[in-house]
């Protein structure tokens, strides 16, 4: 069956977003180029997880290539912090996500793959595929992805590094945690499992 194809080599925009209130948010990974635009649902975790990896394999890229490739350091705040472009239409919901570097373009290369088959006879470590040295997949212990669609985005590691500092604040930006339980407050009240299910007063 053929799969169909999102591919952007050189998009004007690649950034994480989210609709919603906290609590009820619904989080899109989304590229634009031009007038072309592909949203595709993840899952909180999925967006973190994304983020971290992006920042261990700029990291060793820098570690092996030094000088000779121009990978910034880790930022903390991203340049790009406006909303998603709209309209914002799902594409598809994310199962499997897989990074790597390109070195003969000296950029990242992010594949997220909807409808996940799982290769069930590559269940020992020693199966997995091995990575080059300077690249790095998200998901581990998948030999073979059988997908509907894929979405593909090459960016440079300066974009990949402004990615990352959105991503993370998009994560730490949903609801507070209570003090007691540390699990997230709802807006409409929060019952604590400590206080043996009755509110209890936060001062």
């Amino acid at each position: 069956m053929a799969i169909l194809v999102h591919r952007y080599d050189s998009p004007d925009r690649f950034v994480a977003g989210t609709v919603g209130q906290p609590g009820e948010r619904t989080f899109f990974l989304q590229a634009r180029e031009g007038n072309r635009i592909t949203s595709v649902v993840v899952e909180k975790q999925q967006v973190s997880v994304l983020a971290e990896h992006l920042d261990k394999v700029l990291d060793e890229v820098l570690r092996r290539s030094g000088p000779t490739v121009d990978v910034p350091p880790a930022r903390e705040k991203a340049d790009d912090v406006d909303p998603l472009d709209a309209p914002i239409t799902e594409e598809f919901r994310v199962g499997t996500m897989t990074i790597a570097w390109d070195a003969e373009i000296n950029k990242i290369v992010i594949e997220l793959f909807s409808n996940v088959d799982e290769d069930e006879e590559s269940e020992d470590p020693a199966d997995e595929p091995e990575l080059s040295p300077a690249a790095a997949a998200a998901l581990e212990g998948v030999a073979e992805v059988d997908a509907d669609e894929v979405f593909v985005v090459k960016i440079s590691a300066a974009y990949a590094r402004d990615f990352v500092a959105r991503a993370q604040a998009l994560v730490s930006a949903g609801r507070p945690p209570c003090p007691f339980c540390l699990q997230p407050l709802d807006p409409a009240g929060h019952v604590c499992p400590r206080a043996n299910g009755y509110r209890r007063p936060l001062f």
